[in-house]
C-alpha cells in the first residue's frame, strides 16, 4: 500500500466512518451554496454606444458574452465583448440594450462560460421570439431544447464532406420558378430598392415554398409590419411551421445582427435532425449596417463606403451556413436573402459582395411595377446558377426563347413607342411585338393568386403563352 493509500485510509469503527462519510456530505451541500466563481470589472468610460470595462479583460475574449448591473431595481443589461484598447488592459462592449443607468463604475460580470446560446427545440414552432429567444408574442417562453447554441459559432459542412444540391424546389411563383429555378439546399438572393415588392414576395414564398420548417429573419424591419406579416401574409397555418426571429429597427446594433445569427442557428438545428429548413432573411443589408455600427463602434477603421473590412468578412461566415448539410444527412437549408440595394444601385458594395457569395440573384425593378406587374421580377437580370442541372432540355429551350422575346421587345420600345417601326421588316421583331405581353401576363401574380400545381406545370402554361394563346393561370 503507498503512503497516499496509508494516509486516507479509515480504520475507525464502521459507526464513526458512517458519521465521518454523513459530516462530508453535509460539508459538500454547504460547499454547493457557495456562490461560483465570479469575474467581475467596473465601467471606467462610455464612448458613444460602447462601454470601456477595467479590471477582467485579461479573462474575457471577443464574443464573450457579460451583464452590467446598474443598481437598484434596474435589471442587469447583456451586453458583449467588441474588442480591447489600451494594450488589452480594457476591453471594449457593446449592450444589447439601450444604456439608461448606465455609468462609470457600474459592475459588469462576465457571464459563465456554456451558458450562452440558444436552446433550440420543437417547441419554438409556431412561436415568434427576439434574436435572444425571448417571447415577442405574449406567450410564455418556450421549452428548451438538451444542447445550447452560440449563434455565431455555427460552422458550415467541410466542403469535401458537404452534399450536392438537392432536387428543384417549387416556389409557387411563377416568374422565379421558370426564369430563376431553385434547388433544394440553393441560396438565393432577392435583390431590390425600397417599395418594390420585396416583402410581399418573401410572403408569397414563406406560404407557397414546399419545406418541413420555416425560419424567417426579420432584421430591422418596422415593428408596425411584424403583426402584419404573421396575420395576412403567413396566416395560422404558415406559422405553425415556423420560428419568426425579430429584431426591429430600433434595436440596438448588436441586437440586429444577432436576429441573423439566430435565425441560422435555429435553421441549423432543424437542418441537421434531417428536415428541410426554408430560410428567409429580410435583410443581409441591414444585417450588415448592424456590422457597420458594432465595428466602428470598436475603432475599426471605415473603407468602402463607411463599410469597416471585417464587414465583408462576417457575410461569407453567415451566408456559407446555409445549404446541404454533410453526407448522409437528408436535411437541408434552402435560403432566400433579401438585398436592399440603395439608390437602385445595383453595384454598391453589400450588393456585389452578397451577389459572389450566392447561387444565383433575383432582381425587382422599379419601372416593372410601375408598369403595375407584380411581382416586379426583371427576369432578364435575374438568373440561378443551378439551372443547367434541373431543366429539361424542353424547358431550359423554352425560357431561353422567352428571355430572347422580351430583350429584343426591350431593344426595340423606344422605336415601337414612336411609330418608327413598321410591322413586317422584321419578322423577329413582329413576333416580339405580338408574345412579349403575353409573357408579361403570364409573369402577373397576385399576392392572393394560386400558381400552377407545379414547375412542370408553370413551363406548360409559359408554353402556352409561347403558343399565342393567353396562359391559363395568368389574370
Amino acid at each position: 500500500m503507498t503512503a497516499p493509500q496509508r494516509a486516507f485510509r479509515d480504520d475507525r469503527p464502521e459507526g464513526a466512518a458512517s458519521g465521518f462519510a454523513r459530516r462530508a456530505r453535509a460539508a459538500a451541500a454547504r460547499l454547493a451554496e457557495v456562490p461560483a466563481f465570479e469575474v467581475a470589472g467596473r465601467i471606467a468610460a462610455i464612448r458613444g454606444g460602447a462601454v470601456a470595462i477595467g479590471g477582467i479583460a485579461r479573462f474575457a475574449a471577443i464574443g464573450r458574452r457579460l451583464t452590467l448591473h446598474p443598481g437598484g431595481t434596474a435589471p442587469p443589461l447583456l451586453a458583449e465583448v467588441v474588442g480591447f484598447a489600451g494594450d488589452g488592459e480594457t476591453l471594449q462592449a457593446l449592450a444589447f440594450g439601450p444604456l439608461d443607468g448606465i455609468g462609470p463604475g457600474t459592475v459588469a460580470r462576465l457571464v459563465p462560460a456554456g451558458s450562452e446560446g440558444l436552446a433550440v427545440s420543437d417547441a419554438w414552432l409556431g412561436r415568434v421570439l427576439d434574436p435572444l429567444g425571448r417571447p415577442l408574442d405574449g406567450r410564455p417562453p418556450p421549452l428548451p431544447g438538451p444542447v445550447r447554441r452560440p449563434p455565431r459559432a455555427g460552422v458550415p459542412p467541410p466542403p469535401g464532406r458537404r452534399a450536392r444540391l438537392g432536387p428543384r424546389l417549387d416556389l409557387g411563383v411563377r416568374a422565379l420558378d421558370c426564369f430563376a429555378t431553385c434547388r433544394r439546399g440553393q441560396r438565393l438572393g432577392l435583390f431590390a430598392a425600397s417599395g418594390v415588392g420585396k416583402s410581399t414576395l418573401l410572403a408569397m414564398l414563406a406560404r407557397r415554398t414546399a419545406c418541413d420548417v420555416a425560419v424567417l429573419a426579420l432584421v430591422g424591419e418596422r415593428g408596425r409590419e411584424l403583426r402584419e406579416f404573421l396575420e395576412d401574409d403567413l396566416g395560422p397555418e404558415g406559422l405553425a411551421r415556423s420560428v419568426v426571429v425579430c429584431a426591429t429597427s430600433d434595436a440596438p446594433p448588436l441586437l440586429r445582427r444577432e436576429a441573423a445569427y439566430a435565425a441560422m442557428a435555429v435553421a441549423e438545428h432543424f437542418a441537421e435532425a434531417g428536415r428541410h429548413v426554408l430560410l428567409l432573411m429580410d435583410s443581409v443589408t441591414r444585417f450588415a449596417m448592424a456590422l457597420r455600427e458594432i465595428g466602428l463602434a470598436a475603432g475599426e477603421p471605415p473603407a468602402t463606403r463607411g463599410y469597416p473590412p471585417g464587414v465583408f468578412a462576417e457575410l461569407p461566415r453567415l451566408l456559407e451556413r446555409a445549404g446541404p448539410r454533410a453526407e448522409g444527412n437528408p436535411g437541408a437549408i434552402t435560403g432566400l436573402f433579401t438585398v436592399l440595394v440603395e439608390g437602385d444601385d445595383h453595384d454598391e458594395p453589400i450588393a456585389d459582395a452578397v451577389r459572389g457569395i450566392l447561387d444565383g440573384h433575383v432582381v425587382l425593378d422599379r419601372r416593372i411595377g410601375e408598369r403595375g406587374r407584380w411581382p416586379a421580377v426583371d427576369v432578364l437580370r435575374s438568373l440561378s446558377r443551378t439551372v443547367p442541372g434541373c431543366l429539361t432540355p424542353e424547358e431550359h429551350a423554352l425560357a431561353q426563347r422567352a428571355r430572347r422575346i422580351l430583350a429584343l421587345h426591350a431593344d426595340m420600345a423606344d422605336l415601337i413607342r414612336l411609330g418608327a417601326y413598321r410591322p413586317g421588316s422584321d419578322p423577329a421583331v413582329d413576333e416580339a411585338i405580338r408574345l412579349a405581353p403575353r409573357i408579361e401576363a403570364f409573369l402577373d401574380q397576385r399576392k392572393d393568386e394560386a400558381g400552377p400545381a407545379g414547375i412542370a406545370a408553370s413551363f406548360a402554361a409559359l408554353a402556352e403563352a409561347l403558343a399565342g394563346e393567353a396562359p391559363a393561370d395568368a389574370a
